[in-house]
């Protein structure tokens, strides 16, 4: 019977192939599948993932409420573990450290840190805490926006844990305070490696060192030493050096030429708010904080305006920063049409530009913002 059916199948196809009517192979052939497997989900894959949440202080619960409401509308596979941490308190509480490892992925918005007086920044506690070496700022244009400079696209990728922002300090005697730096060998070569590993994978062209070694001839030159060590094993990515007071020079005047940066801790804070400024603001720049086991994501560039009392009180604080670090996010637990799907209406909200807070040269509040990237969400 097999065999009988095969002969009259070949002899269909046959005549049909030698008939005046081409157009019957054709039109079955609309009813074939023509698009292939590209990804073939494992079992769970879409299971929502816990997500700590920390509000923050000042406007950082106005902008951690614009990404719930997003979330909620693009049923992403998400949830959050929302926990109350400010500034002023001693040290993270243990329970959100905790709920952080468990969950190893949180989103925070501001927490502000007081200006002396001896209190340690929860920024810091946190970082080291949870071993978060490398923070990532995306400086690049947004279609829309009025900029000094076009073709802005750089990833400054500073070391995290150690440097000026260690908070080694002492008084030696009343009225004179040391502050160490330290740099070691491991932390340096670790952050060069996700830098080079970071530019290798995302097509990135070049990488520059930024360092003071001039002056601080041990310290940065020990992280000089390990970027060219680690260069020499990405040799189809090109590597340069600059002085930290010449680029921010270089980034005013031409940063189109830089692409990654990586530094160390103090330096990449002024360069990557030095590019957030050039390329439309700290208000629409993502970043996060990634170790080996843990990431935090928040606003890239600075949030200077957490304590920004004006903007709590009129509600106008800009939302999408933190819109485009959650899409980070989302790219980071491999939910990338999720992620694109954000995105991609942030930046139509940003090209239409009816609905731009202040700093942008709007009037609109957040929740404005916020229906506006909904309204464009596909």
């Amino acid at each position: 019977m097999a065999r009988r059916s095969a002969s009259l199948l070949k002899q269909l196809f046959t005549t049909l192939e030698s008939s005046d009517t081409p157009n019957i192979i054709s039109s079955c052939s609309r009813f074939i599948p023509s698009r292939s497997v590209t990804y073939m989900p494992r079992p769970g894959d879409g299971t929502p993932r816990a997500v700590t949440l920390i509000p923050g202080d000042g406007i950082g619960p106005l902008v951690t409420g614009a990404v719930e409401q997003v979330m909620e509308a693009m049923h992403a596979p998400v949830y959050f573990e929302k926990y109350d941490v400010h500034g002023d308190m001693p040290r993270v509480p243990q329970e959100v450290i905790d709920s952080i490892k468990k969950n190893k992925v949180c989103l925070k918005g501001g927490l502000a840190t007081p200006m002396g007086g001896g209190v340690s920044s929860l920024n810091v506690q946190l970082r080291k805490e949870l071993d978060l070496y490398a923070s990532l700022v995306n400086c690049f244009n947004l279609p829309g926006l009025v900029t000094r400079h076009e073709n802005v696209d750089i990833v400054v990728i500073r070391e995290n844990t150690e440097g000026e922002y260690s908070g080694l300090e002492h008084e030696v005697v009343p009225g004179v305070v040391e502050s160490l730096k330290v740099i070691t060998k491991f932390c340096s070569e670790r952050i060069a490696k996700y830098a080079f590993e970071y530019a290798y994978l995302n097509n990135r062209k070049k990488v520059t060192a930024v360092h003071k070694a001039n002056i601080m001839k041990l310290a940065d030159g020990l992280f000089l030493e390990s970027c060219r060590e680690v260069a020499t094993k990405y040799p189809g990515i090109k590597y340069n050096e600059i002085i930290v007071d010449n680029c921010c020079m270089q980034l005013v005047s031409k940063p189109e030429q830089f692409d990654v940066m990586v530094t160390p801790n103090l330096y990449g804070n002024l360069v990557s708010n030095t590019a957030a400024g050039i390329a439309g603001g700290t208000g629409v720049m993502p970043g996060g904080n990634v170790g080996a086991d843990h990431a935090v994501f928040e606003q890239g560039a600075s949030a200077g305006n957490v304590g920004n009392d004006k903007l709590l009180e009129q509600k106008t604080a800009n939302p999408l920063a933190l819109l485009l670090s959650s899409a980070m996010m989302l790219r980071h637990l491999q939910f990338p049409a999720f992620a694109d799907r954000l995105e991609t209406a942030v930046k139509r909200v940003i090209l239409e530009g009816k609905h731009w807070t202040k700093d942008l040269g709007g009037q609109s509040t957040t929740q404005e913002v916020v229906d506006a990237v909904l309204n464009a969400l596909d």
